[in-house]
């Protein structure tokens, strides 16, 4: 048994270098630093006590480090995940109760196993049904219901958390009056920190020095006197080693959720992976289900310490990259490093305001909103920008589940119009050529009224096979009645189904007792197959099949019916001998 391809560490800890070790140690530091403030202020997110964010950042990273397969992909906490995780978790239990605790738990091994098993399976091609159009919609919508659900902690407002933007500024509105100016003044500090040193370089830990900022302004001047709210106590310690509780109508309420978020944790994840694999091209070769087996151990494992779901985010990993990572030992230092903050420096936190956790968040989520990509889908596909605005507008105004059903919705509703409406083009000859194009985006074409040339771009099956029947019908009526040969071009064809199948050898009848020829050009190999076992090759013979569309035409017009016998081999060359 290959152990390197089930433990991706042993294919570069076997050859590791001692060149590595100093990026690896630099960006492990790096990047556990930027997790201590992160993981906290992503827990709060979820709803959760600020200590399960640094739980969440021990576990997953270190079980994805063995079975992940990129080098610098940073696992943990990240923001959208988290709202999802306050989404689904807040219909079932109060915010901050042990219930609420455990359901979160429970949804990060369920999403963990749910990725397994994708992994296993090979069904990466799943996370494809997420388009980018909606994830980026989805993800603009988030970020401004993740920021502004910050408001309350950024202006000293009890605020109650909410998935509808409207209901968030109308609940901030209602209590202007009473906003505390120095809780908004420490966090309007914080944001001005973590984007200057930002500007700086972006592998200095801006949030980690807000942070220390922050903590030392509560201890010297009292700030927590003066109402600014604080972190208080995290609990010491490694979490304990627990069995999360099941119950089937826990199961039940969680699964769609955790089908959801599992989905926009791999793909959010495996986009940011192939991203690093481009940037370190020859180093290494990403496996995206090797990824889904990676990241779902790391939540099954994580689950069983107290984690709430996370995945591999793309500031962080940006960072990782950035700071010199060259394995995933940066991964493993990382999540050493958190682990020692928990055991020995946890009271150092005791004292961090959560105006800056709030400006923490609000930095990181804003830039998740692409308006570059929002402008370039206006200009370029339009059917695309609806769908990002579709996915946008509902996860905003109605929800955040109802955001990304309506967003998948709208992709698998595209793809079948496109599906079942492929392109299809009918084609005449350049003059004094041999040279076939559309007719309907060339104007200087030969018109042979005893000719119609059909051109499908995609496969043929249930959902569009009756759809080009029609069309070439449609086509014939309007040549003429002098009308002799129909030349189907299947170059682009790539498979056909029975259904299909069906429907074209009844309008090949059809076209047979109007006296009306039909041949086909470019037929490729599976096509050919199929056409052998039907009996299509052998009701038609030879002498219709052609390599290309002139051969066809000029077999057709010419007097003394002559072909080359390797071109006729070749034309109807199948692996199926079989007629069925």
């Amino acid at each position: 048994m290959n152990l390197k391809r089930y433990l991706p560490i042993l294919q570069w800890l076997h050859n590791y270098q001692k060149a590595d070790l100093k990026g690896d140690i630099s960006a492990g530091l790096t990047v556990g630093v930027m997790l201590i403030p992160q993981g906290m202020a992503y827990a709060m997110i979820a709803g959760l006590p600020p200590v399960y964010g640094l739980y969440a950042s021990i576990f997953p990273q270190i079980i994805y480090a063995l079975f992940g397969t990129s080098r610098q992909l940073a696992v943990g906490p990240v923001a959208m995940d988290s709202l999802l995780v306050a989404t689904a978790v807040g219909t079932m239990a109060v915010e901050g109760t042990q219930e609420y605790i455990a359901l979160a738990i429970v949804l990060t091994l369920m999403m963990g196993i749910i990725q397994l098993s994708f992994g296993l399976l090979r069904l990466g091609f799943l996370v494809n049904f997420l388009s980018k159009p909606v994830i980026s919609g989805f993800t603009s919508a988030v970020a401004l219901i993740i920021g502004f659900n910050q408001l309350g902690h950024i202006l000293g407002l009890n605020l109650g958390r909410s998935n509808g933007l409207a209901d968030l500024l109308m609940e901030v509105f209602r209590n202007m009056g009473q906003i505390h100016w120095l809780t908004f003044s420490i966090a309007v500090l914080g944001m001005f920190i973590i984007k200057g040193v930002k500007k700086i370089h972006p592998a200095i830990p801006g949030a980690l020095i807000a942070v220390v900022i922050g903590i030392l302004l509560v201890e010297w001047a009292g700030l927590d006197a003066y109402g600014v709210k604080v972190v208080g106590a995290i609990p010491s310690g490694l979490p304990d080693f627990h069995i999360p509780d099941l119950s089937l109508e826990r199961l039940e309420n969680l699964f769609p959720i955790a089908l959801t978020l599992s989905l926009i944790a791999l793909m959010e994840s495996i986009s940011v992976a192939k991203s690093m694999e481009d940037r370190h091209q020859g180093a290494y070769q990403l496996d995206s289900n090797q990824e889904m087996i990676g990241l779902g151990m790391g939540n099954i494992v994580g689950s069983f310490f107290s984690s709430y779901p996370t995945a591999g985010g793309f500031g962080r990993s940006a960072v990782n990259d950035q700071s010199g990572a060259r394995t995933n030992l940066a991964n493993l230092i990382s999540a050493l490093l958190v682990a020692l903050v928990l055991l020995f420096f946890s009271s150092l936190f005791t004292n961090l305001p959560r105006a800056i956790l709030g400006a923490i968040i609000m930095v990181a989520v804003f830039g998740l909103i692409d308006a570059k990509y929002w402008r370039y889908l206006w200009r370029n596909e339009r059917s695309d920008f609806y769908m990002l605005l579709l996915t946008f507008v509902v996860t905003l105004i109605v929800g955040v589940k109802e955001g990304i059903i309506a967003g998948m919705g709208a992709s698998i509703l595209v793809l079948i119009k496109q599906v079942s409406n492929p392109h299809i083009a009918v084609l005449a000859k350049f003059p004094r050529t041999n040279i076939y194009r559309n007719v309907a985006r060339f104007t200087d074409l030969e018109d042979d009224k005893e000719v119609l040339i059909i051109r499908q771009d995609a496969p043929l099956f249930f959902a569009n096979g009756r759809n080009f029947t029609d069309r070439v019908k449609r086509e014939a009526e309007q040549k003429s009645p002098q009308l002799k040969l129909v030349v189907l071009a299947f170059g682009s064809v790539g498979s056909i189904d029975m259904t299909a199948y069906q429907a074209l050898e009844q309008m090949i009848d059809h076209f047979h007792r109007q006296g009306i020829q039909v041949s086909f050009a470019g037929v490729i190999g599976p096509v050919r197959d199929l056409f052998a076992r039907a009996g299509l090759m052998q009701k038609l013979g030879d002498d219709c099949f052609f390599n290309e569309v002139c051969h066809a035409i000029d077999y057709f017009k010419s007097e003394q019916k002559q072909r080359t016998d390797r071109f006729r081999q070749i034309a109807v060359q199948s692996n199926t001998r079989t007629h069925l």
